[in-house]
């Protein structure tokens, strides 16, 4: 069992599953697998693995980090909720870490932080300003938004570690657009009462 504070570090908010553990101020094992779809099935398994090669288990942990988005609903969801639910089984706090928070620790001076988005457009969030979803064409330049999922994963350890102690709500999604998907427009069939 490692001595020092352990952070496990996670990110599936876009076409991603990326996890990285935080060993005191070390990253000490790291994954990242591009993936469009299975970031559900393969979430556990890879967090498992990034464990093991630490040389750590769920137990030892005093923390974990997810990324909250923004990016993909379906992915977002899925770090979520497993973030929660890892946190609750294991007593240790969940910490939210937005994609902006992420970059901008990786992000060299002057850049601005932007998450790639779908139809050639970016999320950003401008110093003093609600974060925002615009045409790539009209973001203020230069943009960072060009992390690898490992790097992201590592900035979400790292935040999550010195957010460890702070009183803060369970993570939940960021989003800042509606989903893509719409409601059916069947009608429903009728009940009858029998």
């Amino acid at each position: 069992m490692p001595s020092d504070t352990l952070v496990l570090g996670f990110d599936t908010s876009a076409a991603h599953c990326a996890a990285a553990l935080l060993c005191g101020d070390r990253i000490v094992a790291i994954r990242a697998e591009e993936m469009s779809r299975g970031q559900a099935e393969r979430l556990m398994p890879l967090l498992q693995e990034v464990l093991a090669a630490g040389g750590a288990d769920w137990r030892d942990l005093a923390a974990l980090g997810v990324g909250i988005g923004p990016g993909n609903f379906t992915g977002i969801r899925i770090a979520v909720s497993a973030a929660r639910g890892l946190a609750l089984g294991l007593g240790v706090p969940a910490i939210g870490v937005t994609g902006f928070e992420a970059r901008a620790a990786l992000a060299p001076a002057g850049h601005l932080p932007a998450i790639p988005a779908p139809r050639e457009q970016v999320y950003v969030a401008p110093p003093g300003r609600e974060p925002s979803l615009i045409a790539r064409a009209d973001a203020p330049s230069p943009l960072f938004d060009d992390a690898a999922p490992g790097d992201l994963a590592c900035a979400i350890a790292r935040i999550a570690a010195t957010r460890r102690h702070s009183e803060a709500p369970p993570p939940a999604p960021l989003y800042l657009r509606p989903a893509d998907a719409a409601p059916s427009r069947d009608v429903p069939p009728m009940l009858l009462d029998g």
